[in-house]
Parts: structure tokens; C-alpha cells; sequence
């Protein structure tokens, strides 16, 4: 049993991680023009970084999907530090739901994010260049997966 619990701390400490590179790197969409072009949540980089060029249509997206980033990165912290609470205060045979619960909520943010992002900025770097998804928007999906596991498990588990 601590094996499974110090196995879930350490995956639920690299989700929290990967969210972080995820959200602050500018590598969710790249393409090669003359040289190489990326793009993530907040700039354009291409030998510099600057704004990130969106239509206004696209300006209330996109801010939904940064806040729901941070949101989940907010979620995924507060579950760490309630399970690490929650590992000191409850008693034997007891569940630990509020930390499956706010994994969950973790989980669902990083869902609306990334299905927003895909749905509206896939291939926008610049029209004329061929774009595919870069490392930070398939580390998104693997904390989506990894997230939906750990609020599962956190529910599941219980204290011995």
C-alpha cells in the first residue's frame, strides 16, 4: 500500500510539472517556413518571440484557454497539498475523496482547454505554413490522462 501511494504521489508531482511546462512553454503548434516557427499559449516564436498573432474572433478562445491552463495547474496543486494533508488527519479505512474530487475538477480544466485549443487553433501558426502539434500540447493530453487516473485512484484508495 505505500508503494501505490508514494507511486501516485510521484506520477501526481510530474503531472503537476508537465502542466507547468505545458502552460508556460510556446511549443503547442510548430512549423517549419524558413526556419522553425512555434506557437503556444501566449506568443509566436520564431528566431524571437512576439505576440501572438489571433483574429478577434479567436481573442475570447484563447483566453479561455489560458485561464483553464492556470485553473488546472491551480487544481492539481491544491490536490497535492490536500492529499499530503489528508495522509496526516484521516482516519483508517477513510477514502480520500476531496482529493479524487479536485483532481477531477484538474482534470475536466485541462479537458475544456486542450478540446478548445484543437478545435480552434490546429494548424493557425501562419496560413502559409504546414504545422503540426508540438511537445507542450501532447504533454496537455498525457496530464489529461494522467489526471483522470489519479482523481480515479484517489477516490478509490483508501488510508490503511
Amino acid at each position: 500500500m505505500l508503494v501505490l501511494l508514494a507511486g501516485i504521489f510521484v506520477v501526481h508531482i510530474a503531472t503537476v510539472i508537465m502542466l507547468f511546462v505545458s502552460t508556460i512553454a510556446n511549443v503547442w503548434m510548430v512549423g517549419t517556413h524558413d526556419k522553425t516557427v512555434s506557437s503556444g499559449l501566449w506568443l509566436l516564436c520564431n528566431q524571437t518571440c512576439g505576440e501572438l498573432p489571433v483574429s478577434n474572433d479567436d481573442v475570447a478562445s484563447l483566453k479561455t484557454v489560458q485561464a483553464f491552463m492556470i485553473l488546472s495547474i491551480i487544481f492539481s496543486v491544491i490536490a497535492l497539498v490536500t492529499f499530503i494533508a489528508q495522509l496526516f488527519t484521516l482516519e483508517k479505512g477513510k477514502r480520500f475523496y476531496i482529493t479524487g474530487t479536485i483532481m477531477l475538477v484538474c482534470w475536466l480544466c485541462i479537458l475544456i482547454a486542450v478540446s478548445i485549443y484543437t478545435a480552434r487553433f490546429t494548424g493557425q501558426i501562419l496560413p502559409s505554413i504546414a504545422s503540426h502539434h508540438g511537445y507542450c500540447f501532447i504533454l496537455a493530453w498525457i496530464c489529461f490522462c494522467f489526471s483522470f487516473i489519479i482523481g480515479i485512484l484517489y477516490l478509490v484508495l483508501r488510508k490503511k
